[in-house]
C-alpha cells in the first residue's frame, strides 16, 4: 500500500507504532519532542512540516489529560499546512461515560468528540472503542476497527486443551463470540454487575458449562486496574478450569495491575501495541493503514 501524499506524525506517546503505520503506508514520518514543565504542562515540537494529507497518531492512555492535550496540539499543528488530518488515537479515553447514569454526571465522551472537532479533526480512527455508542457524539467522521481478528490468531498457533472464550461482563460477550469463532471454540460472557456508586465488583451468575481442565481465555477491550479479570478468575479457578490466559487490546495495566493478575492465577497477558508495554504481542499498524 502506498500514500505518498500522506504525512505521518508520531505522538509522543506512540511513536513506534506511528512508524510501523508510516511504513505500511509508504508515507513519510515525523517524530515529536515532548517536554514536560514542573507543573505537569506539555510542549510538544515536531521535526518537520506536514503537507498534503496527515495522519496523527496518539493515543490516549495515562497520563490521560496530558497524552489528550498533545493530540489536540498535534491535530491542531498539523491543520495549519495540511489539507487533511486523520486523527489515529488506537485508545480513545472517557468513551466509558457514553450516558448520564446518575444524576449530575458529565457524558465526557460527547465533550471529546467537540474538543477533536473543534482543533480540526477531519477523521478519527480508533481502535475497539469502549462504547459504540458513544460514537454517536461525534459530528466528524469516525472509524471503529478492531484486533480481535488478529488477537484470535495469536492464539489459534498455541496448543491450547479444549479452549473456552470467556468474557469478563456481558458487555464483551459479542466480541468474545467472534474471538471463539476464529479458534473454532465455544464461548461465554459471566455475568459481572457493579455498584455505580463504589465500584464494587460482584458475580451474580455464569452461563453453565463444563469448565473441568479446560483451558480458559478471558477477552476483553481493556484490562484497567486488573479488577474485572481477577474477579473472572476467581470464579473461574472455582470452577476446575486448566490454564487461564487473558487478552485484550488496551493493556493498561495501571499501577499494580500485573502482578495482581499474575497472582490471581492468570499464566500469560496478551495485548495489542495500542498501549506500549511488555505484554505487546499484536502489532495493528496493518488494521490502521487498511482503514485510511
Amino acid at each position: 500500500m502506498v500514500l505518498t501524499n500522506f504525512t505521518v506524525i508520531g505522538g509522543p506517546a506512540s511513536q513506534s507504532l506511528a512508524k510501523n503505520l508510516a511504513k505500511k503506508l509508504d508515507a513519510k514520518y515525523i517524530r515529536t519532542d515532548v517536554r514536560i514543565f514542573p507543573d505537569g504542562e506539555s510542549k510538544v515540537t515536531i521535526d518537520g512540516k506536514p503537507a498534503g494529507k496527515t495522519i496523527v497518531v496518539q493515543s490516549v492512555y495515562p497520563p490521560i489529560d496530558s497524552n489528550f492535550i498533545q493530540v489536540l496540539s498535534l491535530i491542531s499543528k498539523a491543520k495549519e499546512t495540511s489539507s487533511q488530518v486523520f486523527a489515529v488515537i488506537p485508545y480513545l479515553c472517557y468513551m466509558r461515560q457514553d450516558k448520564e447514569f446518575l444524576p449530575g454526571e458529565i457524558i465526557t465522551s460527547a465533550v471529546i468528540a467537540k474538543m477533536l472537532k473543534a482543533v480540526g479533526a477531519d477523521k478519527i480512527v480508533t481502535v475497539d472503542i469502549h462504547s459504540e455508542l458513544a460514537i454517536k457524539y461525534f459530528d466528524v467522521p469516525i472509524k471503529n476497527v478492531s484486533a480481535v481478528p488478529k488477537l484470535a490468531s495469536f492464539f489459534k498457533k498455541m496448543k491450547l486443551r479444549d479452549p473456552l472464550i470467556v468474557a469478563p461482563d456481558l458487555f464483551w460477550a459479542p466480541q468474545a463470540k467472534q474471538f471463539a469463532k476464529i479458534l473454532d471454540a465455544e464461548s461465554i460472557a459471566i455475568n459481572k454487575q457493579r455498584n455505580r456508586k463504589t465500584g464494587k465488583l460482584e458475580i451474580k451468575q455464569s452461563q453453565k458449562r463444563n469448565f473441568e481442565g479446560r483451558d480458559i481465555i478471558l477477552v476483553d477491550d481493556m484490562i484497567s486496574t486488573g479488577g474485572s479479570v481477577v474477579k473472572a478468575t476467581e470464579y473461574l479457578k472455582q470452577q476446575n478450569c486448566g490454564r487461564i490466559y487473558a487478552t485484550c487490546t488496551h493493556a493498561l495495566l495501571v499501577g499494580d495491575a500485573e502482578k495482581k493478575i499474575r497472582d490471581a492465577g492468570i499464566l500469560k497477558i496478551i495485548s495489542a501495541n495500542t498501549v506500549p508495554g511488555k505484554t505487546n504481542a499484536v502489532d495493528v499498524s496493518d488494521i490502521l493503514a487498511k482503514s485510511l
